[in-house]
């Protein structure tokens, strides 16, 4: 239950506070106070879109507090807490800020939250119905929906299972016109991969071939002048002429500094350091001479490595810039090619599925059709008795579940089979829903669009509302001006239906008949100040004395006449006996 509402800055609404409690709450005012903004802040708790327009003159942010109670409701603390909120008391505060420049900030329990969370956290709290909400009765989709909602949890899962099947034959289909329309263009990518297998497979490289030919390359064609650098090397090192070498001139030094070993520590030490440098060079220039020997000139093996790298060169122009990325790309098209080859299979396996998957759906269909037209009949009664009691005796709502027949046809969105019937089917099912009412006993149902007065719709809407609520019901209902075109009579059974459904729920009703508020629990007046250029308005729970005289203003526009007075105050005695009834 919403247990107070706080508005700053909204519309012509400065500041307010609105305590609210279980059973009808009626809020009424002159035209142009700022009833609406009471709605239009609830909107907002409910992460509606943010109109900067509503945002005070003068004023740089708007904000809305809701106090929620969540006793009763474990659901709506886990989403809070999941929200990264507090709940404090079985209690928690959801906000919302617009500002004068457009940003909007969203709060869970103390928590800055996106708004969609805030949404998501809220919209299950509160069923809010305005003046729109009867041009959207006249939409058939708002039509299934209604009745969709009342056939509870056996619909729900019929619609669900018709809804998987849907969106898996949707899949299919569409893969299905894909890999036909695309069959000769896989057939010449399967060509174009085929010939470049085909060509890879004929050099059959070996991973880094083309790196180690490139080095073998090079050494083939630089021998002689390798081996003569060898050589060199060689004979600097270890001379088998008389001219000095390098193990000579080492060797040389060596003995001058042992022969003085004695005499000095440290030249022993030095005389021991060129006796492991000459067991290097000694290594060095034996490995010098043995690579030196290997070197040959080889002109056929060049000859064959150039050959070869010059085929390894072809296919990394193609395929990719060395033998490694040729390899992995000869990888991958042969698991594509495998995939294009098979492309007839995969068109006659789509097409089997398809129709199997048709087959599902259209007993689906048949069962949510089933389904739907139970919850038809007895949505017709309940709301046709509802509307007995909303003083419109004679009327009976007719909830028409049909199906559109058609001839059988191939290709997709083709009709479904049905029994012995072809049907067209959409998203939602093979039916086609249509609220029809006739006002009067003898007439002829016809659609609400065509048949209700906007009175005689408002009834309706709120005869479906109190129905649904039995089978889906939220804690709190709001209805703006959902009354209009109501009077007399028909006003008096409005009223009394809204308490009736304020036992088991809380209500909030934005209402300019005193038929209607004369009913209320609780009964707000927006009242509207003036000070100079500035009009604010702010919010009045009113007792007794004070509901006599709103009701008397809402009755004759005047607050002080005895005869307005007495109307008011029977109009609260016979509210009184008939909530009591």
């Amino acid at each position: 239950m919403i247990e107070e509402i706080r508005i700053g800055s909204l519309g012509v609404i400065d500041s307010s506070a609105l305590e609210l409690g279980p059973g009808l709450t009626v809020i009424t005012g002159e035209t142009g106070a700022g009833k609406t903004m009471i709605v239009t802040a609830l909107g907002l708790l409910l992460g509606g879109r943010a109109d900067t327009g509503a945002v005070r003159t003068g004023a740089r942010t708007a904000r809305v507090e809701g106090v929620v109670t969540v006793t009763d409701s474990p659901g709506l603390a886990a989403a809070v807490e999941e929200a990264g909120g507090v709940v404090e008391d079985d209690r928690v505060v959801l906000a919302r800020n617009v500002s004068a420049e457009g940003r909007s900030r969203a709060f869970v329990g103390g928590a800055t939250v996106p708004v969609a969370t805030l949404s998501d956290v809220a919209q299950p709290l509160v069923a809010v119905h305005g003046q729109s909400d009867q041009h959207r009765l006249l939409q058939a989709r708002a039509q299934r929906d209604a009745l969709d909602r009342f056939g509870g949890p056996r619909l729900t899962k019929a619609a669900a299972a018709w809804t998987a099947l849907h969106d898996r034959l949707e899949a299919t289909e569409a893969e299905l016109v894909e890999v036909v329309a695309t069959a000769r263009e896989r057939a010449r990518e399967a060509d174009l991969l085929r010939f470049g297998l085909t060509e890879v497979e004929a050099v059959s490289p070996e991973p880094g071939e083309d790196e180690s030919l490139a080095a073998e390359e090079s050494r083939l064609g630089f021998a002689d002048t390798l081996r003569a650098a060898a050589e060199t090397a060689r004979e600097a090192l270890s001379s088998e002429q008389e001219a000095p070498d390098a193990l000579a001139t080492t060797a040389a030094a060596r003995t001058a500094l042992d022969g003085v070993r004695d005499h000095d520590r440290e030249a022993g030490e030095l005389a021991d350091r060129l006796a492991e440098v000459t067991y290097l060079l000694s290594d060095v220039a034996a490995d010098v001479a043995s690579y030196a020997a290997r070197i040959d000139t080889d002109p056929a093996r060049l000859a064959a490595v150039s050959e070869r790298r010059a085929a390894l060169t072809a296919l990394t122009r193609k395929y990719g810039d060395t033998i490694d990325e040729v390899l992995a790309w000869a990888q991958d098209s042969s698991r594509r090619l495998l995939d294009l080859d098979s492309t007839d299979e995969r068109i006659e396996q789509l097409k089997a599925e398809r129709e199997q998957l048709r087959s599902d759906l259209a007993a689906a269909g048949a069962e949510l059709s089933t389904v739907r037209q139970k919850a038809a009949a007895k949505l017709s009664t309940q709301v046709s008795d509802e509307l007995t009691l909303l003083a419109m005796p004679h009327a009976q709502l007719t909830v028409s579940v049909t199906q559109t027949e058609a001839e059988p046809s191939e290709g997709r969105r083709a009709p479904l089979q049905v029994g012995k019937r072809w049907l067209r089917y959409a998203a939602h099912g093979v039916d086609d829903v249509e609220l029809l009412l006739a006002a009067n006993t003898g007439s002829e149902p016809r659609p609400l669009g065509k048949g209700a007065s906007g009175g005689e719709l408002s009834r309706v809407m709120l005869a479906i509302e109190v129905s649904l609520a039995g089978t889906s019901p939220v804690p709190t209902f709001v209805f703006d001006e959902v009354d209009a075109g109501v009077g007399g009579a028909a006003a008096v059974e409005v009223g009394r239906r809204l308490a009736q459904l304020a036992r088991t729920a809380q209500v909030l009703v934005v209402t300019h008949l005193p038929q209607v508020a004369a009913y209320a629990d609780r009964h707000v007046v927006v009242e509207k100040s003036s000070d100079g250029s500035v009009t604010s308005s702010g919010l009045t729970v009113l007792d007794d004395a004070a509901r006599e005289r709103e009701l008397s203003r809402m009755l004759a526009g005047q607050t002080d006449s005895d005869t307005a007075l007495a109307h008011a105050r029977e109009l609260l005695e016979v509210a009184q006996a008939g909530r009591t009834r």
